[in-house]
Formats: structure tokens, sequence, C-alpha cells
């Protein structure tokens, strides 16, 4: 089976999917949207238009068209006589931008099938998909000795740590918030806050943190809460995305159960010793990636055969005309 990967930007977890779907027997080829993107400077209507024509070019004998992220999809759509698969990752169903979420709805409704990876994004979508989860790696992620991962990052060994994992002047991530509840904190607490680090070096921030916390107003995800329980980092975290999914997690509403919780997770984490790695909590199958290229690759057979894959996929369908897996 060849699959055309259409991509905003090439993000970890997708060139890991893509990893995984090779290992399932898929063969996938990546078209990436030219230019570079960043929060604060998306990518000119001229760098979209250069697009289709790549895609053109790349279609070859590809199967199948599988668009990751609503703003690929019309160029997957406008393809010849190929079936589509299109993937939400969040904020092109959940962002700011109508104009993003109503294109993303009505991609849905055009194509062959519809996945979502999370299922807090049901209610934005409002039509039948089916649910694969993200996976994580775990052979990357795990619990490292704290010691060793802050003699690697180059942290104090006494200080006690708060991860804020995302760039402070990203809004929808709330930095403010997360600075009052720390400073509420018992603890006296260094909230520190990682951008830009090499991916591969993430592991090591997450294990030499004593906490993750996570204050967003909302998340598809966040990916970063899944590879904290990989590692044994404990995590508090606002009701966003899927994180009422992973284990260990303290999910609060209100600035005092922020507080409370990361209180308890500082306590928790000066009673384990440095010098041992924490013990990672038993993760969801549904997370391994080989589980994720295995389910991608049902999605695609399914539209391939000509059958409705979120129905073939168990999704039940809402009065509303929404469905979940």
């Amino acid at each position: 089976m060849k699959v055309l990967q259409l991509v905003t930007e090439r993000r970890p977890f997708f060139d890991q999917q893509v990893a995984a779907l090779e290992a399932a027997g898929v063969e996938s080829t990546v078209c990436e949207v030219p230019g570079s993107h960043h929060p604060d400077e998306p990518r000119t209507a001229a760098e979209y238009a250069r697009f289709y024509p790549e895609v053109l070019r790349a279609l070859d004998d590809h199967d199948l068209v599988h668009a990751n992220y609503g703003l690929t999809a019309p160029f997957a759509l406008a393809l010849p006589k190929r079936p589509v698969v299109v993937t939400f990752w969040g904020t092109d169903l959940m962002g700011d931008r109508e104009w993003i979420r109503q294109l993303s709805r009505y991609a849905s409704d055009l194509a062959d099938a519809t996945i979502l990876p999370s299922r807090r994004m049901a209610d934005a979508l409002g039509r039948p998909y089916t649910r694969v989860p993200f996976g994580i790696d775990t052979d990357r992620f795990r619990p490292i000795p704290r010691d060793a991962a802050r003699e690697r990052v180059e942290w104090d060994a006494d200080e006690i740590v708060v991860l804020f994992p995302y760039a402070p002047e990203r809004p929808e991530k709330d930095f403010s918030r997360a600075e009052r509840v720390v400073e509420r904190a018992d603890a006296e607490a260094d909230l520190r806050t990682v951008t830009g680090a090499p991916y591969d070096e993430m592991p090591h921030y997450l294990n030499a943190s004593d906490a993750l916390l996570v204050t967003s107003r909302r998340e598809s995800g966040p990916m970063v809460v899944k590879e904290a329980a990989a590692c044994g980092v404990p995590t508090v975290s606002t009701d966003v995305g899927f994180v009422g999914d992973v284990p260990g997690v303290a999910v609060c509403e209100s600035d005092d159960e922020l507080v409370r919780e990361l209180d308890r997770a500082l306590a928790d984490s000066a009673s384990d010793s440095s010098e041992s790695p924490a013990e990672s909590p038993t993760l969801p199958e549904e997370w391994q990636l080989a589980a994720t290229g295995e389910r991608l690759r049902a999605v695609y057979e399914r539209v391939l055969s000509g059958s409705d894959a979120s129905a073939s996929a168990g999704t039940v369908r809402r009065p509303d005309g929404g469905g979940v897996t």
C-alpha cells in the first residue's frame, strides 16, 4: 500500500506515525507545505499556492491520500480519483480562526474517512469519525534517574523544578496562570520553560523536572503529557484534550485545585530517590506506535475496500450527526 501524506509541518509525532506505518507495511511519501511556520507568522497564500503543483507531482501511483491537519485537506480533495483520509490535529477544529474550523468540517463531509486523535475534539467536529490516538516512542520516553537527567541539561541537583513545556508568549497556553500557581505552591519551586530544544533532549528535560504543569485553555493533546507519563513524571493539568485518559495525571479546574495538586506532586517527587528512575506507569496499548500503525492501516484498508471507515471502526452516531469510537 502506498499513501501520499500531506502535512503543513513535520512534527515528531507525525514522523513517528509515518515510521509506524512503514512497520505496518504502508509506504508513505510526505509532501509538506512550502515555507516555514511560526504561530505569529503563518504561511502565506503564495506558499499554499505552490503546494498544489508539488502535490500533483508527488501523486504518482499512490493508493490514497492522507491529509494531516485541516489546511491540507482541500489539496487532497482536489486530486483526481484518489480516496482521501483526513486527520485533524486540534487548532484546525478548536482554534481561533473560524474559517479554518469551517473548512475542516466541510472537508470532513467530503473525505472518505475522518480521524481524530482525541474524543475531546468530537464536539468541535460534530460528524462521525474514527479515533486513532497519536502513539509515543516508549524507547525514547522512559524513566531516567533525575540526577543523571539534570546533569545532562545542566540544572542544579538541589532545585525544585516545575516544567512548563511551551513558549510563554502563546496565549492559549496561559503562562501567567502557571506563574500564579507556582507562586502559591508551598515549595519554593522554579517554573521553567523549554522551547526550541532538540526533540531527542525532551526525555532528559522531563526526567529532570519534579513535575509538569499544563495550564492550557484548549488542547487536542497534549502529547507532552503522554511523554511525561511514559517517563514517570507527575503532571498537573487543566481539563483539556485527552489528559483525563493519561494515567496519573491530576486534572484540575480551578487555581486552588492546581495549587493543591501541584503541592502533592512536588511532595511525592521530593520523597523519590533522585538516583534511581521512577517507575513508569502501565500505558494503554493503543498508545504504542505499533498500534498506531496498525489502526491507521485498518482505516486505509476499509477506505480502499469502499466501506464506511468510521462505521466499520465501531463509531456510534449521535442524533446531532456526530460520532465517537
